[in-house]
């Protein structure tokens, strides 16, 4: 999830009362809600689309789940340290203790691949032992519901507070609507692809939509081997959007594997990648890319070129 996401659940579970379990708690959460994407900073060095193979993976795994709160606790102790040696430490702060710091941090961190886990994106939650990824496909990435939720408790627990009301109560039942939220989501996307699975023969993914939590994005494979979505679907109830051809995957044909022993770009895609399909382009090149992410606006971060003779037979995705 995005980390307006992580950090609202770090400050909810604080207003929840567990701020006032040793001085720091809020950092302690609203950090530690965030501190798995510290991955992030392999932008900065990675070529491409490689990134895909190291985010949410190390960082979000069992060692890191004990090891980035440790840190995390032991870098907020001493700052409360480093501040009363400098006469700068908050009188009305209260006194630091570091096992309570661990835990509010190590609860907090424990949120964010618990999240992550939540979007069709996908996880490593047992790197480095297994590198299999898991798959909610609960939430879109950013879910604006889940903003106006969190955010209206988190600001009502806050203005209670301050004028000597119970702040506690919004944020706990921020938190119960928000659990809510998410199991209703996860049977709407379990119904839809168990349905769907069943009457098409083959997985079907219900890949989560921006803004529209009763709707999904069905992926499939035909039986002709050309990847399928059913855009915008809810329920067998409503009308059937026809199916939309997307794009190729004619794995027989591909060289796919080969190619990703000499190049890293290709091998990171397939790595990361849970429908990956070939498709031909307008100027008739062939590029890489997944079924979960053909917006227009992702091409630069979920594509990946392929030389011409990657493919010895790949369909005119325009043919009927």
């Amino acid at each position: 999830m995005d980390n307006l996401t992580h950090s609202l659940v770090g400050a909810l579970i604080g207003q929840g009362g567990l701020k006032r379990k040793t001085g720091l708690a809020m950092p302690a959460l609203i950090i530690g809600a965030n501190i798995p994407d510290i991955d992030a900073g392999c932008l900065f060095w990675v070529n491409g689309v490689e990134h895909l193979a190291i985010r949410r993976g190390i960082t979000h795994g069992p060692i890191a789940m004990v090891l980035l709160p440790l840190l995390l606790a032991g870098g907020l102790w001493w700052f409360d340290r480093w501040q009363a040696k400098r006469g700068t430490r908050p009188e009305g702060r209260l006194s630091v203790d570091f096992v309570s710091l661990f835990a509010l941090a190590f609860l907090a961190t424990l949120s964010h691949p618990a999240l992550d886990w939540l979007n069709v994106y996908g996880v490593r939650l047992l790197e480095p032992f297994s590198s299999r990824w898991f798959y909610g496909d609960t939430l879109f990435i950013i879910d604006v519901w889940l903003w106006l939720v969190m955010g209206a408790a988190t600001w009502l627990s806050l203005r209670r507070e301050k004028r000597g009301g119970a702040w506690r109560n919004p944020a706990w039942l921020g938190l119960v609507v928000t659990m809510l939220y998410i199991g209703a989501n996860w049977t709407i996307s379990r119904d839809f692809a168990r349905m769907h699975s069943l009457e098409l023969g083959s997985t079907a993914i219900a890949a989560p939509v921006p803004f529209d939590p009763r709707k999904r994005d069905l992926i499939f494979r035909g039986e002709d081997g050309r990847h399928h979505i059913i855009p915008g679907y809810r329920g067998p109830t409503a009308e059937r959007v026809s199916v939309e051809k997307v794009g190729d995957a004619w794995w027989p044909s591909c060289r796919l594997d080969e190619l990703a022993r000499s190049d890293p770009q290709i091998a990171a895609f397939l790595f990361w990648s849970r429908v990956p399909l070939v498709e031909r382009i307008d100027d008739g090149s062939l590029v890489l890319r997944d079924a979960r992410f053909l917006d227009p606006r992702a091409v630069d971060r979920f594509t990946v070129a392929l030389p011409d003779d990657a493919c010895s037979q790949v369909f005119d995705q325009r043919a009927e």
